[in-house]
């Protein structure tokens, strides 16, 4: 089987990137593959926090899967050039060392650093999770406010076009980018019609496609701090199912489908 990289990522912070790729994780490992997890937001570090968390269950609870997890500080070089390269530089050898992984799940900040954009391009496929509301389609085009034409691509997305780019150049591969609006509310709305129907267009426009996320549920913040996920069984900390847990599972079946994993 060949490797596949996937690379949460966006500019914009609270969206659910850890939380969506600790699920992916989990789903991953529960069907006996090998998976190793790289976080490159190093100043936040939510996404190695939620390791941190389930290895401390795991102590209590030995059936618990845990991946092989790494963290990346980007470069302190003084100047830009070298900072650049040696980020560079750092990164493949990593990749070279995890290249016996069949998935590697990457986490990145909430903000652009060049180190973030060198995760971009190594991507086999990038998941850019947006809240269901303008202000986050705002990471990917600039909208007139009157006529909700498009003005231009964010620079988000034009960072995206361009790590396409790269990619296609360092080795001729090619990136596929899935948007999906995650936390999002258990009513359809006139804004969520609204926001979906310009979705839908942008999808054809600026190249990705979209895929279901996961609706806001009190259940996700609960378990972070034990590590766990909606798919972990017969642990003792987790809450008594309800049908919002099983909700919450199927959604990232749907999801899981949506990305061919």
């Amino acid at each position: 089987m060949a490797q596949k990289i996937i690379v949460f990522g966006n500019q914009k912070g609270g969206t659910g990137k850890s939380t969506l790729a600790m699920h992916l994780v989990v789903g991953l490992l529960l069907k006996d593959r090998n998976v190793a997890t790289v976080d490159v937001d190093a100043r936040q570090g939510t996404f190695s926090r939620y390791i941190e968390n389930r290895e401390k269950t795991q102590r209590t609870n030995p059936d618990i899967r845990i991946p092989f997890h790494t963290t990346l500080p980007g470069s302190e070089a003084d100047s830009v050039i070298s900072m650049e390269r040696e980020n560079l530089e750092t990164f493949t050898k990593l990749m070279y060392d995890l290249s016996s992984y069949e998935y590697v799940i990457i986490d990145t900040p909430g903000s652009d650093n060049n180190l973030s954009r060198i995760a971009h391009s190594f991507a086999d496929v990038i998941i850019t999770p947006m809240n269901e509301s303008f202000i986050d389609l705002d990471l990917l085009v600039r909208i007139d406010d009157l006529t909700s034409n498009t003005i231009r691509p964010s620079t988000y997305a034009e960072m995206v076009w361009e790590q396409k780019k790269n990619r296609a150049v360092r080795d001729k591969g090619a990136i596929d980018w899935v948007v999906l609006v995650n936390r999002m509310s258990n009513m359809l709305s006139r804004n969520r019609q609204e926001l979906d129907k310009i979705l839908t267009a942008l999808s054809k426009r600026i190249g990705f496609r979209l895929a279901s996320g996961f609706k806001e549920r009190v259940i996700f913040r609960e378990l972070f701090l034990s590590g766990l996920t909606i798919l972990d069984k017969d642990v003792p900390s987790i809450p008594q199912m309800s049908l919002s847990h099983i909700a919450a599972r199927q959604e990232l079946y749907d999801l899981m489908r949506a990305l061919k994993v």
